[in-house]
């Protein structure tokens, strides 16, 4: 049932809780609707087609959940859906289900809940960390600080609050106890001033249920995140990682990616074992009013049956990374949307999105 636990009372590892992997079973999606013209300046209008080809190839498998204002943006969502849905089984539409929460933009994964499971009862909690927009770049965002908890109250569900700065972009999970992250982005001043690195490894160890932190550096050019993970090395099953790899070296994003890939080969899981470690390319630069942006092939979003790859009107690089997908999922059909557009907003597919997993008997 719902209920606020504060940093006083027993922590989520404490209580049985951990953060499961993306390529778990999943009860739904989470999407905070797009409607924020500033994140799309002039090109908002051109991402509903990308937007709700990727709602509805989920939504023909599994629910989907999406944040909206009011009766006006369900309406518009509804009508920019139909537009779309006769490419998708008739299911799909039934699927979608709207919450009447506003928020301020739609990065779900960064400001929208995270997702717990307990492994002694398979019961579901969230944690609600602090949304600061990443560092206070983009304001206002108090509509979006509170959306995990408003989603707890509605799903009657218990809800961690640490009080710290966290979003869900800047962290990746293999569920057995690995947490993969950037110290670009959560050593950043801008989000946890108070807090050192051994302080912030207490918080993902205590509120995410792991036993493990691997650190990688910088983040890709163009990510006004600061270098979230999601854009740069991704888990695909428990011991193996799909990592962006930049392969002309006059480009900025070479040395970068290089030297993840060296941090990466010196990593070992939870259990000891080094990564498997898969490489994908990076697509050739988008670049769109004199702005280098954060094209990925690495922000795919994992559902139940399918994995979502943005793709950039590269057809050497989309397809070469589309195989290497589905060379990493026997079970899941890879599916490539276009996100050219999508780009814009800079970030793709998974930067949108949240998942809620499954409890599983």
């Amino acid at each position: 049932m719902f209920k606020r636990i504060t940093k006083e009372q027993p922590t989520p590892k404490q209580a049985g809780f951990y953060f499961p992997a993306e390529f778990a079973a999943q009860e739904a999606m989470w999407l905070s609707w797009i409607h924020k013209e500033a994140s799309w300046p002039g090109k908002i209008h051109t991402v509903y087609d990308s937007y709700c080809k990727f709602i509805l190839t989920v939504a023909s498998h599994q629910k989907v959940c999406i944040n909206i204002a009011d009766e006006s943006m369900k309406n518009f969502a509804l009508q920019e859906l139909q537009k779309v849905a006769h490419l998708f089984n008739s299911a799909a539409l039934n699927n979608v289900h709207f919450y009447f929460f506003p928020t301020n933009d739609a990065w779900c994964r960064d400001h929208g809940p995270a997702f717990l499971l307990n492994k002694n009862n398979n019961q579901k909690a969230i944690v609600d960390w602090h949304h600061n927009a990443w560092g206070g770049k983009y304001p206002p965002f108090d509509l979006d600080d509170v959306i995990p908890t408003r989603i707890a109250e509605a799903l009657n569900l218990p809800v961690y609050e640490p009080e710290i700065v966290m979003e869900g972009g800047s962290v990746e999970f293999n569920g057995k106890g690995t947490l993969l992250t950037t110290k670009a982005c959560l050593l950043n001043p801008n989000r946890n001033p108070h807090l050192n690195q051994k302080q912030i490894e207490d918080f993902l160890y205590e509120y995410y249920g792991v036993e493990n932190i691997l650190w990688l550096g910088d983040g890709i050019i163009g990510d006004d995140t600061d270098g979230h993970i999601d854009d740069i090395t991704r888990f695909v099953n428990e011991d193996t990682v799909v990592t962006a790899i930049e392969e002309n070296k006059q480009d900025e994003n070479y040395s970068i990616l290089q030297e993840n890939l060296e941090i990466l080969k010196t990593f070992r899981l939870e259990n000891g074992k080094p990564l498997n470690i898969i490489e994908i390319p990076m697509p050739t630069p988008v670049v769109y009013e004199d702005q280098q942006l954060p094209a990925s092939y690495a922000n795919f979003y994992i559902s139940n049956e399918a994995v979502i790859v943005p793709t950039f009107r590269d057809d050497k690089n989309d397809t070469k990374a589309l195989d290497i997908l589905q060379s990493c999922f026997a079970t899941r059909k890879v599916v490539g949307i276009d996100s050219t557009d999508l780009i814009w907003g800079l970030g793709s597919f998974h930067c949108l999105s949240q998942q809620e997993p499954k409890v599983v008997f």
